[in-house]
């Protein structure tokens, strides 16, 4: 079971939180505007930093 977190855990992760924020953006109104923005920035912002590369000595 701790393989298993160990490489799935983020994108699981990663998926409740886009999940609950599509479903909130679709479902309520003031403080779920918050949480959708939330909850669907933190996915994008994970990507944009690992989309940067790593740099090479």
């Amino acid at each position: 079971m701790n393989a298993f977190l160990r490489l799935w855990g983020w994108p699981i992760g990663l998926a409740v939180l886009t999940a609950s924020g599509l479903f909130t953006a679709l479902v309520s109104d003031g403080a779920g505007d918050v949480w959708s923005w939330f909850a669907l920035g933190v996915p994008v912002a994970v990507m944009l930093w690992f989309s940067r590369g790593r740099r090479r000595n």
